[in-house]
């Protein structure tokens, strides 16, 4: 009787996780206001935290040693097409749900002084952004996939094009047609699959169903056409770094921290298990393009001289380490690369909160508009160091542990991808080293930076968790491989059993 009551309880954990961001989203836009900017803050920041104390259950409860489903929520939504809403978790999605809840309750935070303008109607657009993103983690109806991924969009695009720089209108139309162009392949994709099917739009249904190599060739590069644009992967990344440079720092570090991984994502849950045998076989191919990201785009950060571009083309290269461990299929590969995208997650988020930081006080994100900025901020100097550090794969910081594993995954898969893979950490270094040198070392540059007032107690509270997340991860990672280890083993068992 009491399993039953706590099964019945727990029957909902997913759609809370979803739609009580949007609901609280709604409620502060209805009800939030400029002449009240203070309660507004108030209750986007509760309404943020207690959408992600309803994701915690999800990891209470759930239970590593099975790669199935869980927390599964499944009814009728468009009876005449057999489209349901069909909600579970396994051990791959799990940590983006909570990692996207996480961000939300950052970003709130992150804007709780910036943001003078509009109060209510950016606090809203990240909470229903939340709730929309979470939504593509666990969508398990290929229309809800769809339907969840494209309208990510939406608040994206607003954020960007209200909130951003004097280029906001230029940057939002590049980011949302690249993007939602990309995607319109995908659909016809789903409409094939749904017609082969039977009618049905149930992922894990196609995930299990037998295709010839060529529609499976076809069906992937469908995919790829909205996954590559979203990661971003070289050649189609030129819109990040101005969607980066002229948004809001709250939409940087939820870009970068989730919306890039939905991409990622969208190669694990569709693209590896529906078309297994071309993914093997274009595995090649995806790998070269992830190592030009990897060696190219570090070469790209490094001659950069705005701090914000400059760690824009840092998360294409270190994305292109993920696409790297998808694609050698081997289980320190996959884990890697999930264990990557995790921490790049809070790294990136505390990069561009820390160029945020300096931004709000000079109005400048040129690194020679700097200069001796220890003197004068010293606790900020220690955060921007260490996140510097992890963007850099320094070991005992989570940046090094994904990196790591991908690499040893790839000197596996072929030593000499390994050895071009490694080279990343060197040019992390280059660029992240180059960065911090300028910026806070050496002596005062100028009047700006005499001036400089060091971290606030909100400051100081956003990036001391942040922190704290990074170096948890990075001396004990352990739970969060362990989590995905079982659903990473059947994935990997599926693919290769798959091979026509």
């Amino acid at each position: 009787m009491m399993a039953s009551m706590m099964a019945s309880l727990s029957t909902n954990w997913l759609t809370l996780s979803i739609f009580v961001p949007i609901v609280f989203g709604l409620i502060v836009l209805a009800f939030g206001s400029d002449e009240r900017p203070g309660a507004t803050r108030l209750l986007a920041l509760i309404g943020a935290i207690v959408s992600f104390l309803v994701t915690i259950p999800l990891y209470t409860g759930f239970d590593a040693t099975t790669a199935d489903m869980q927390f599964v929520e499944k009814s009728v939504w468009i009876p005449a097409f057999a489209v349901y809403y069909h909600l579970g978790i396994d051990g791959i999605s799990l940590w983006f749900v909570l990692l996207t809840a996480f961000i939300t309750i950052i970003v709130v935070m992150a804007g709780w002084e910036v943001i003078t303008t509009r109060v209510s109607q950016y606090m809203a657009a990240f909470l229903i952004l939340s709730g929309l993103m979470i939504g593509v983690f666990v969508a398990l109806d290929g229309l809800l996939f769809y339907v969840f991924f494209e309208a990510t969009l939406i608040p994206m695009y607003i954020i960007v094009g209200v909130w951003g720089g004097p280029n906001r209108v230029y940057a939002a139309f590049k980011f949302f047609l690249y993007t939602l162009m990309g995607s319109l392949l995908t659909l016809i994709a789903f409409i094939y699959l749904w017609n082969v099917s039977g009618g049905s739009f149930d992922i894990r249904t196609w995930q299990m169903m037998p295709l010839d190599y060529t529609p499976q060739v076809m069906i992937f590069f469908a995919f790829l056409a909205a996954f590559a644009v979203k990661v971003p992967m070289w050649p189609v990344h030129t819109w990040l770094p101005d969607a980066h440079v002229e948004a809001p720092t709250g939409g940087s570090v939820v870009l970068a921290a989730i919306m890039l991984k939905l991409g990622a994502y969208g190669f694990l849950r569709l693209s590896l298990p529906i078309a297994p045998d071309a993914s093997q076989a274009m595995g090649p191919f995806i790998i070269t393009l992830s190592l030009i990201a990897v060696i190219y785009i570090g070469l790209v950060a490094i001659v950069q001289s705005d701090m914000k571009k400059l760690v824009a083309y840092s998360s294409i290269a270190h994305m292109g380490f993920v696409t790297l461990g998808f694609f050698i299929f081997n289980t320190a590969g996959v884990e890697g690369a999930i264990v990557q995208m995790v921490s790049h997650g809070f790294v990136s988020a505390a990069m561009f909160l820390c160029i945020g930081v300096l931004y709000d006080r000079v109005h400048s994100r040129d690194i020679a508009a700097y200069g001796g900025v220890i003197n004068t901020m010293p606790k900020f100097v220690t955060f921007f160091v260490l996140f510097s550090m992890a963007n850099a794969g320094l070991p005992a910081t989570s940046g090094f542990v994904g990196e790591f594993m991908v690499i040893m995954g790839a000197v596996e898969y072929d030593f000499w991808i390994g050895m071009l893979a490694a080279t990343a950490l060197i040019l992390g270094a280059s660029y992240s080293l180059w960065m911090v040198k300028r910026v806070a070392f050496g002596e005062i540059a100028n009047d700006d930076v005499r001036n400089l007032q060091d971290l606030s107690s909100r400051e100081f509270l956003i990036l001391g968790i942040l922190a704290i997340a990074v170096i948890y991860m990075g001396i004990h990672p352990k739970p969060f491989a362990d989590v995905m280890h079982t659903s990473v083993e059947a994935l990997l068992q599926h693919v290769s059993n798959s091979k026509l």
